[in-house]
């Protein structure tokens, strides 16, 4: 009795409606035939090919699209490396564009050490409060402490080294 009753109401549709709603039907399964994953792993590949390229070589596989732009904007002029040197004596390669503030370097910073923590599986969470309390960042013995400052204002151009110096603590 129920597939008569269906039939009933399907069989009210115009031969141009069936045709219509087969069409539908057959763009929805179109989209639906790669699962997820497979997608994914496409996308992936694109992407680890789109790396090979000279110019964007240097990043990592897992890689954003903000360091893709970073990236491209350092190709033309309208950013710069900036290598913090840390105690351990590891250099970050951090880009800021030309006119970045010592706040926008100390983000960048920031951003740089989230996205290396999640690519290593490290530390969860950093404090960077008590990070910029506990140290200086330092470009040929002047303390960058203004935060407003612009970077080239501190003579800080393209490549130039900075780097975290403990703080002095005052008795």
């Amino acid at each position: 009795m129920e597939e008569q009753s269906q039939g009933a109401v399907g069989g009210g549709l115009s031969v141009k409606e069936e045709e219509v709603e087969n069409d539908n039907l057959t763009e929805e399964e179109d989209e639906e035939a790669l699962p997820h994953s497979e997608i994914l792993d496409i996308f992936e590949e694109g992407l680890a090919r789109l790396v090979q390229d000279p110019l964007l070589c240097d990043l990592p596989i897992q890689v954003t699209l903000e360091e893709v732009n970073s990236q491209i904007a350092l190709e033309y002029g309208q950013a710069m490396t900036v290598r913090v040197l840390k105690a351990d004596g590891e250099i970050m390669p951090i880009v800021v564009v030309q006119n970045a503030t010592v706040l926008d370097l100390k983000k960048a910073i920031c951003r740089f050490m989230e996205l290396k923590q999640q690519r290593e599986g490290g530390v969860k969470h950093v404090s960077w409060r008590y990070v910029w309390r506990t140290y200086n960042l330092v470009f040929q013995g002047e303390k960058l402490e203004d935060d407003k400052m612009r970077l080239k204002d501190y003579g800080i151009r393209n490549r130039d080294e900075v780097t975290f110096m403990k703080r002095l603590r005052k008795k």
